[in-house]
């Protein structure tokens, strides 16, 4: 199968990252939504990005159901097992999720329309609900033993580090490390080990 969209992209990051973790294997191939925008539509007319192309040729966008499509082919999810932990790790993954779709909000406000027609209260309130998002983060992450669900990563630490490097990245100067310090520890930890280290951002 193959994996269609660029690194930058925390959606397209962290279906590479679950891929490679379930061993299922696939290519890669880098294309942008923007600059490569004709040949991306030629292989999904939607232009989205992940696209996976399944071994039968099928299409499929969002990462969300890439991941679920993934889980069957692997046999098995990158989820706790048990009840309890399950919850806590949908709650974080949702979480994380939500600061990746606020930090595309603030990058595209600024990136995609002219200075003057800024919509500062629209900013403002994307920025206070991302900042809101890191921080419950921050608040129950815990202490990870490496990762948060045990010896090996699971989606919600694959999520976290990934969601927290974009917003890094694409705002800087945004995520202080003094006030989220543990998970600033979580995201040097993941960003130094394989896959990371193979998939990595940009």
């Amino acid at each position: 199968m193959k994996l269609i969209g660029l690194l930058d992209s925390p959606y397209v990051r962290r279906v590479a990252l679950s891929l490679d973790l379930m061993g299922v294997r696939f290519t890669h191939q880098a294309l942008s939504v923007f600059s490569d925008f004709d040949a991306l539509r030629a292989i999904n007319p939607v232009v989205k990005a992940p696209t996976l192309i399944t071994e039968d040729g099928t299409v499929l966008m969002e990462s969300g159901l890439i991941l679920e499509y993934a889980a069957r082919v692997a046999g098995h999810r990158l989820e706790p097992e048990d009840m309890a932990a399950y919850v806590r790790a949908q709650r974080l993954t949702g979480l994380a999720l939500a600061a990746c779709e606020k930090t595309v909000q603030i990058v595209y406000e600024h990136k995609m329309r002219p200075a003057e027609k800024l919509h500062q209260p629209w900013l403002e309130r994307v920025s206070g609900q991302l900042r809101d998002a890191w921080q419950m983060i921050e608040s129950e992450i815990g202490t990870p033993k490496p990762w948060l669900f045990g010896p090996a990563p699971m989606q919600a630490d694959i999520t976290i580090a990934v969601a927290c490097r974009f917003t890094h990245d694409m705002l800087p100067g945004f995520l202080d490390a003094h006030d989220i310090p543990r998970l600033t520890a979580f995201s040097a930890h993941a960003e130094s080990t394989a896959p990371f280290t193979t998939w990595r951002h940009g």
